[in-house]
This record gives structure tokens, sequence and C-alpha cells, in this order.
């Protein structure tokens, strides 16, 4: 959701990503739609891509996932 949300911010169609982030058209649609998981170099392609930082596709799932540290 956030890969889409971001690309769709920038105005760029999948087709556009793909080629920005040196991805395949196919793969992105999979990845976007949490069909397949993208491993760490994946994500640095599309955050390349996207001209963002890495941590930022990411940064959504730390806030809405408590670690064990907030546990009681």
């Amino acid at each position: 959701m956030q890969i889409r949300r971001l690309r769709e911010e920038r105005g760029y169609s999948l087709e556009e990503l793909a080629e920005l982030s040196g991805l395949s058209f196919r793969g992105l649609i999979y990845i976007e739609h949490g069909q397949r998981s993208p491993s760490v170099l994946t994500l640095l392609d599309i955050a390349a891509g996207l001209g963002v930082e890495p941590g930022e596709l990411v940064n959504h799932v730390a806030r809405e996932v408590p670690s064990k540290r907030d546990s009681p």
C-alpha cells in the first residue's frame, strides 16, 4: 500500500516506476497487491525509483505493529 501511495503521489504509472527502479512491471503489480513480499534489495530499488529513503517504504509497518518492548 505504501509503495502504491508514494507512486501515485508522484504521478508515476507502474510502467514508469518499473523503468525507474529496474524492476519488472508484473513484479511491481504483485508487490503492490501484496501477492509477493519484496526482498531488501528490491525495496532499495523501488525506493531509488521513487526518490525516497528506503525506510519510508516500511516505516508505517513499524508504527502499526507494537514491539515486544511495548508490551507490559
